[in-house]
């Protein structure tokens, strides 16, 4: 409905004209047990508003997706629903100064994620409720007006199934039946939330005693499904959160402001989490099922020091628009590391930031949809397409940045003074610039002009010249950008000299920090020093840049990249060298022979485990048509060397097991993981869990060698929620015209599949080794897409555009096909239109890199 895509101008309109004193919101949620299926089914949301007018008899319109409305009355005034509602509006005509809506209403559960997602574990059989809102799906559950600048107390009540638990943001209690909520904070609808069901929950609390004597104490709450309980390690959960409070009230100097602190982990969730005050919601694959890597655990804990550092940084001070998404999600990005170093076990967090986190901005500001930090939302669909690389991880690094021009002192003193300044209100970038200025003295607006408010990433590039006696005469920095997007940015950088020592090793043996500023910048510090193996530009990871490499380098990287001693800089390099493999400036087969060669040496799990998909990325999308079936032998090979050398049950054992069974194609390697599956075979030290199992029988089912009658016993082995996912991948992955285009209409034709069996079902389909048996829906593609977007939910919208485009189909007559749709949908939604333009984008940045892995020559 048009009505849905609320723009940013009806935002600003209603926002001059209202301001909202509170909302009471009853629910009913009884109606999630029992019953069938069929046809939607709802649950009735009562919603009383009290709000000001500006203007008496002004109009408006509040915000409600909804089958049905069956009573409404504005300022005790009955209104027709059929006059006033048209399913996603209701019109609001003759405001007086002080209003009050009622608006009874019947509102549907939902299987897509957004709004009150309702989950029937496979397991047992029990029903599980939880909400998901932004940036705008509260209007599924309850009238508002959904936008973030107009916030309020909210009092929610709730009527569950007999023996259910319901939470939200406030404490709650059960009385004759009903739970009835504290009322909360002053905060934005999209950050209120419920979690509902039999969910198996466990306590603690965090206690405080600040300088002044006053004690703080927060109750804490961690919760999942009953099926996983046996797999939660909450402790753990807990300790993190502890040392994320200890750490966030020791800097930031504004007490925890939400009372209490429960995390719900919840099943079929879109997102990594949701920093919903009180009541945080994660996707439950943080409770790991089998055995992982220390990087799973790690991403945990950034994850919820990330959502942590969201209770200041979005929910006590929030945006007043999209346009300022970062204000938000940039800083809870940066913090969530930042944290994570310097309060827990993960001291090597920036490591993963500088390897992981940056990659993906790295890839979308170079997108054609790149966009500055402060973008240009104009309504809520571009707003859920800037929840992107650009916004979290290029806004971090640019944080990060931040720090090192203002200072560390100078930022968090910042922090501190905004919290204060604008607790419970909405703010604009001049807000915090001007914070920011006051505790540096830094001109904010500048730096501001080159770092927020342009796109693009700079590549950095060193230049030497040497003396006869190996002497450093000169050092250069070579800053380029690209014509797109050509601003030159000030960078302060360090710069690191490495050579080999007699022993063998890589070190850093001189150092210099320089402000990088316009084409070319010389680095004094550093002339007269003996001739450096490799020069490392952006060395400790200062700074947003793509680095480059001099000619001596990066021979010094091809003959001894395994040898560099720290792992930050080692980790740098390998993101070099793979944004050298996007750029078509290094064949995507010499990048695969250096993970081959030096990956087995990597010490970083978080690396290597990066390594592995890069090189699985490298193989599929760039390398050659024709070397694909010779790299993927090497690969294959490679890592089962590895899987055999490393140390037996260690987690780089079980890392290049994972590795193995996703690159494993030929006979004997099939033959392998099956022997693995059925107990025949044995690797030293290698634990085939559950989990394990399902890796080792995807590849199975994708090259035949699994069939229906063995994914089942499968999952009767792991009937379960995780199972059926599982499931449903590996029957969509098998090499079948039958099979493909039973996922092709399950998926395109049919809304039965929840969020997380649509994801599953695309994941089978789009296998790598399936090029031929998935050519055919190529065409398919652009004939359905615009039906799909209109006809589906945004989530499920999304999941279908970028998840079936035919990347695979990495030819020109696909990217003509590509570029004809867009020629002739013109018109179609911008958000759409995006995501198309994006896949073309990532295809023909593959077609670049086949023909220079073809070629076979480095470029520069």
């Amino acid at each position: 409905m048009p009505g849905e895509n609320l723009s940013r101008d009806e935002a600003r309109e209603r926002a001059a004209l209202l301001s909202v004193e509170g909302y009471e919101v009853s629910l009913d949620l009884r109606s999630a047990v029992g019953g069938t299926d069929a046809g939607p089914r709802t649950f009735r949301s009562v919603t009383t508003i009290r709000f000001r007018s500006a203007e008496p008899g002004a109009t408006t319109f509040a915000d409600l997706i909804a089958p049905s409305v069956t009573a409404l009355s504005l300022n005790g005034r009955d209104l027709d629903p059929g006059a006033v509602f048209d399913g996603s509006r209701i019109l609001l005509e003759d405001l007086a100064e002080d209003n009050e809506l009622v608006v009874d209403a019947q509102c549907a559960y939902s299987r897509t994620g957004e709004g009150m997602h309702r989950f029937v574990d496979p397991e047992d059989g029990e029903v599980y409720l939880y909400t998901q809102y932004e940036p705008a799906d509260s209007r599924r559950v309850f009238a508002n007006f959904e936008q973030p600048d107009l916030k309020a107390p909210f009092r929610f009540e709730v009527r569950a199934p007999e023996g259910w638990v319901v939470w939200s943001n406030g404490v709650g209690e059960l009385a004759d039946g009903v739970w009835k909520f504290a009322e909360t904070k002053p905060i934005s609808t999209y950050i209120t939330a419920f979690v509902a069901g039999p969910y198996h929950y466990v306590t603690d609390s965090y206690e405080r005693v600040f300088e002044d004597g006053t004690r703080l104490e927060i109750p804490l709450g961690a919760m999942c499904r009953k099926g996983l309980a046996r797999h939660f390690d909450s402790e753990d959960v807990f300790l993190v959160t502890k040392q994320g409070l200890d750490f966030f009230h020791d800097h930031f100097d504004y007490p925890y402001p939400f009372g209490k602190y429960d995390q719900a982990f919840v099943p079929e969730y879109n997102l990594g989490a949701m920093e919903n005050p009180g009541l945080v919601t994660f996707r439950e694959e943080f409770i790991f099922r089998g055995r992982v890597t220390q990087a799973s655990y790690e991403r945990r804990a950034n994850v919820i020091l990330h959502e942590m550092a969201h209770m200041w940084f979005g929910d006590l001070v929030t945006m007043v628009w999209w346009d300022d998404l970062w204000l938000k999600e940039s800083f809870a990005d940066f913090m969530g590391t930042f944290s994570m170093v310097e309060a827990t076990r993960f001291t090597n967090g920036w490591i993963t930031f500088a390897n992981n986190r940056k990659s993906w901005a790295y890839r979308a500001d170079q997108l054609p949809s790149t966009h500055p930090i402060t973008a240009d939302i104009r309504d809520l669909e571009d707003a859920k397409l800037n929840f992107d690389g650009i916004t979290y991880a290029k806004g971090a690094s640019v944080l990060k940045q931040l720090v090192a021009y203002v200072g560390r002192d100078a930022f968090l003193e910042g922090a501190r003074r905004y919290f204060k300044r604008h607790a419970y209100g909405n703010t604009r970038l001049g807000d915090l610039l001007s914070v920011l200025e006051e505790t540096s003295g830094r001109d904010m607006a500048t730096w501001s002009r080159s770092w927020l408010q342009t796109a693009g990433v700079n590549s950095l590039t060193p230049q030497v010249i040497l003396s006869a006696e190996g002497r450093v005469t000169e050092l250069a920095i070579l800053q380029e950008a690209a014509e797109s997007h050509p601003e030159l940015r000030p960078h302060r950088v360090a710069v690191g000299l490495y050579r080999r020592s007699p022993d063998g090793a890589v070190e850093r043996y001189a150092r210099a920090e320089v402000d990088v500023e316009g084409p070319r910048t010389v680095v004094g510090e550093l002339v007269g020093t003996e001739a450096p193996d490799l020069v490392l530009v952006n060395d400790d990871d200062l700074t947003y840049c793509k680095i480059r490499f001099d000619e001596g380098s990066l021979a010094a990287l091809r003959d001894g990249l395994g040898d560099i001693t720290d792992p930050l800089a080692r980790a740098l390099c390998w993101s070099a060298l793979w944004n050298l493999t996007r750029d078509a400036l290094m064949p995507a087969r010499d990048f695969i022979d250096l993970v081959l060669r030096f990956a087995g040496r990597e010490t970083d799990i978080g690396v290597l485990q990066m390594l592995h998909a890069w090189a699985n990325s490298a193989l599929t999308h760039y390398a050659a048509p024709g070397w694909r079936g010779e790299g993927g032998r090497l690969l294959a090979e490679g890592a089962l060397r590895e899987l055999r050398l490393t140390e037996p049950g260690s987690q780089h054992q079980l890392t290049w097991a994972r590795f193995f069974a996703a690159v494993a194609s030929d006979e004997a390697d099939l033959q392998l993981l099956q022997g693995l599956l059925e107990g025949t075979a044995k690797i030293d030290g290698l634990e085939v869990d559950q989990e394990l199992r399902w890796a080792f029988l995807e590849p199975l089912a994708a090259h035949g060698v699994a069939d229906e009658g063995v994914i089942a016993a499968e999952l009767a082995r792991d009937d379960t929620a995780s199972g059926k996912r599982h499931q449903v991948r590996c029957l969509a992955a098998r090499p079948s015209a039958a099979v493909k285009a039973q996922a092709w209409a399950s998926v395109v034709e049919s809304d039965s599949l929840s969020n997380a069996l649509v994801e599953a079902t695309i994941a089978g389909f789009a296998q790598s080794s399936h090029r031929e048996l998935t050519a055919p829906y190529a065409s398919k593609y652009f004939e359905v897409i615009e039906r799909v977007w209109g006809e589906r939910s945004i989530q499920i919208g999304m999941d279908v555009v970028k998840g079936l485009f035919p990347s695979l189909q990495d030819s020109q007559g696909t990217l003509d096909s590509s570029d004809a749709w867009l020629a002739a949908h013109g018109a179609a939604a911008p958000a759409l239109r995006r995501l198309v333009l994006e896949a073309r984008d990532d295809l023909a940045r593959a077609l670049r890199g086949q023909a220079c892995d073809g070629a076979g020559a480095v470029g520069d």
